[in-house]
């Protein structure tokens, strides 16, 4: 499961990073995913990387869930 997380960025800083990246081709938020996993790699013990990397190979995919106006609407 990933989640989002906000980050507050002066507007003139962020415009400017925006478009020097993309004179390399470069994403925001690809950029923010490396830096991230940079971040993951050096903080978190690799004992627990170890250990969450297992669960998460043991998790069966989660099914959709079925939504309740359509489950009415196949009844009627």
């Amino acid at each position: 499961m990933k989640k989002s997380v906000t980050v507050s960025v002066d507007a003139e800083k962020l415009t400017a990073l925006e478009m020097y990246l993309g004179q390399k081709n470069l994403k925001l938020s690809e950029e923010f995913e490396k830096f991230s996993e940079q971040l993951y790699q050096k903080y978190v013990p690799s004992n627990v990387r170890e250990f969450i990397e297992l669960t998460a190979a043991k998790k069966p995919p989660r099914k959709a869930k079925k939504d309740a106006s359509t489950e009415f609407e196949n009844q009627s």
